[in-house]
Parts: C-alpha cells; sequence; structure tokens
C-alpha cells in the first residue's frame, strides 16, 4: 500500500489520506471544494464548488502519475441533490468529456458544502 500525498488538494481534516495506492487502484479520500492554500471553501453555487473539487481530485490524480481516463468509480454527495444535479452534473461531465466511469449520486448531510466527492482510478 501506498499513500499519496500533495500539497495541491486540501490536507486532511482527520486521521486519513489524501490518498491511498492499493491492489491495483488509486482510492481518494472524500474531498470537498476547499482551497488547499487558505483551507477556506471555494464558490457559492455548485457550479463553482464542483469545479474546486475536481480540481483537488486532479491534484491527487496527478500526485500518482493519473489522470481523470484513469477513473473507474465515482461517489458524489450533494447537500440540495434536487435543486443542484443539473448544475453538478453540466459541471462534472465538462472534465471528463467522453470518458463515463460509473457514478453514484445521493444527497447528503454535509457540514458547511455543497458537495464531496471520492473516485477509484486503475493504476495499470
Amino acid at each position: 500500500m501506498e499513500t499519496i500525498r500533495t500539497k495541491g488538494a486540501p490536507a486532511p481534516g482527520g486521521a486519513y489520506a489524501q490518498g491511498v495506492i492499493a491492489h491495483g487502484f488509486l482510492f481518494t479520500a472524500g474531498l470537498g471544494p476547499i482551497d488547499p492554500a487558505s483551507g477556506s471553501v471555494v464558490g457559492e453555487t455548485i457550479e463553482e464548488q464542483t469545479v474546486q473539487v475536481m480540481n483537488n481530485l486532479e491534484a491527487i490524480l496527478q500526485a500518482a502519475d493519473r489522470s481523470f481516463a484513469d477513473v473507474i468509480r465515482v461517489v458524489v454527495h450533494l447537500q440540495e441533490l434536487h435543486r443542484d444535479f443539473l448544475g453538478f452534473n453540466r459541471t462534472y461531465a465538462s472534465f471528463f468529456g467522453d470518458h463515463l466511469p460509473v457514478r453514484t449520486t445521493v444527497g447528503s448531510q454535509l457540514m458547511g458544502i455543497l458537495i464531496e466527492m471520492d473516485i477509484t482510478a486503475a493504476m495499470p
């Protein structure tokens, strides 16, 4: 097992790693729309917060020499599922293009943010 750490993504706020490589896969922690430098929430809209989450996830992927093309599974938690799903989905799709990993999107009670995501990527 290898732990992934990068200053390009927010530091863990608890006893967990940003990412772990195990058994041929990269697993990330759930990440919110936090600026890695300031530790502050970025954006007030679901679109702005989704961009920040995707940037944070991309930093972890890059630290493991991977990209969104290697992502095979995504789990998304939205604070306001019915209100924000369409805006989230449009923004999310702009990062993946034609590559469509499997995804679960659920409504969740989140602490002061609109979105949290984690991903699993293949490590060929």
